[in-house]
C-alpha cells in the first residue's frame, strides 16, 4: 500500500512506530468485530473511534474496545458536560474529515479532546483505524495517548 493516510503522516512526523494492517474491503463490513476477525486479531486489542457532541456543541473523541459501547453518562461526567450524544454518521466527515469505518483518532480536521478507554492499559499495543476503510494501525498505547493528547478514563460499558 503506497498511499499514506493523514494519520500515518502525523505518526511519521512524530517518529512514532506503527504497523499498518490492511484488510479486504470487498466484504463491506466495517464494524470493529468484523475487522478484528478479518485481520486475525482478538477483538480485545482492536479499538474503535467514536465521535460525540455535547449539548453545548463541543466535540469529543472516544477510543474504546470494538466489543464495548460508549457509556454516555460516564462520558458526560468525564468531560464535565451536562449531556453527550453520538455525532450522527452524516456529520462525521464534516467535523473530522473521516468517514464511518475509516475514522482514525489521529489526524482529524481539528484537534478534539480525546479519551481512550482505560482498558487500553491492559495492552502494550492496540489497533485503531488508519484513516480509511481497509486500513488499521497498530501502535503503542502510550504513543497513541501522546499523539492525540488523550486522557485515559473508564468510558466503555
Amino acid at each position: 500500500m503506497n498511499t499514506k493516510t493523514n494519520a500515518m503522516r502525523i505518526l511519521d512526523k512524530e517518529k512514532i512506530q506503527y504497523n499498518v494492517i490492511t484488510y479486504d474491503v470487498q466484504k463491506g463490513k466495517v464494524d470493529g468485530i468484523s475487522v478484528a476477525q478479518m485481520i486475525g486479531r482478538s477483538p480485545e486489542s482492536v479499538y474503535k473511534t467514536l465521535v460525540a457532541k455535547s449539548s453545548a456543541g463541543n466535540i469529543y473523541v472516544f477510543v474504546i474496545p470494538v466489543e464495548a459501547e460508549l457509556d454516555l453518562k460516564k462520558a458526560a461526567k468525564i468531560t464535565g458536560e451536562k449531556k453527550i450524544e453520538m455525532l450522527p454518521v452524516k456529520d462525521l466527515q464534516k467535523w473530522t474529515g473521516y468517514i464511518r469505518g475509516g475514522c482514525s483518532p489521529i489526524g482529524m480536521k481539528k484537534h478534539y479532546p480525546t479519551i481512550i478507554d482505560s482498558t487500553a492499559l491492559e495492552h502494550e499495543h492496540i489497533i485503531v483505524s488508519g484513516g480509511k476503510i481497509g486500513v488499521q494501525m497498530e501502535l503503542g498505547v502510550k504513543d497513541l495517548q501522546q499523539v492525540t493528547e488523550a486522557k485515559l478514563e473508564d468510558v466503555a460499558k
